[in-house]
């Protein structure tokens, strides 16, 4: 069986003054298309730190923001857990010598370390997904795209998203388990749990 790892590197521009979600949906499936690989994973991997890659369906609906209905719903909720960075000293982060780092590698203001709600955001969201291949193609369900979120909004950038495709290029025979038999995780009572109990008929005496 031959296994295969197949990468590529997404260059995206975000705008700034307010994160970007990026719908890189298509190009993923090309390149996993292009790998060859039937069955196996797809790694989705952001090369930043202010940015993470979600898992959702599409909203269609699009505000005066360019941000679909959904995603911008998302951004109410983050702006709540984590609220902008919109004056010096709303965080702690960046301290002097963080700042003379900036300065240090070149960026064109100390504003552009005044990103400590992506950094917060990038944590609590996460920087990567993994979705599988079945049979050549990417199983992400009736509904799913996969978006690259920036969400350092200082300034406008070009971003990188890594895909990395791993797996065989070979069929799976079945895939079902246990036939495909349903898994019932709901609770099971004992016969102990569900045995008659002296207070019932006291209950129903003080109703009467």
């Amino acid at each position: 069986m031959e296994f295969k790892v197949y990468q590529k590197e997404l260059q995206l521009q975000s705008r700034g003054w307010i994160p970007t979600f990026h719908d890189i949906s298509k190009e993923v499936m090309e390149i996993v298309k292009q790998s060859g690989v039937k069955n196996g994973t797809v790694a989705v991997v952001s090369h930043h730190t202010t940015c993470s890659v979600m898992v959702q369906e599409c909203s269609h609906d699009i505000d005066s923001f360019d941000l679909e209905f959904l995603q911008h719903d998302l951004l109410d909720i983050m702006r709540k857990m984590i609220p902008d960075y919109t004056n010096e000293g709303d965080y702690r982060h960046p301290g002097p010598i963080h700042a003379q780092f900036g300065r240090y590698v070149d960026e064109p203001g100390n504003y552009t370390s005044m990103n400590t709600d992506g950094h917060l955001r990038s944590v609590f969201f996460g920087r990567s997904e993994t979705l599988t291949i079945k049979d050549g193609k990417l199983d992400g369900g009736e509904f799913a795209h996969i978006y690259f979120i920036d969400w350092d909004h200082v300034r406008a950038r070009p971003r990188q998203a890594n895909i990395t495709v791993m797996g065989t290029t070979e069929d799976v025979n079945d895939r079902k388990w246990k036939g495909g038999e349903t898994i019932n995780t709901l609770r099971k009572f004992t016969a102990e749990e569900k045995a008659y109990d002296l207070h019932y008929d006291n209950q129903l005496e003080d109703r009467v």
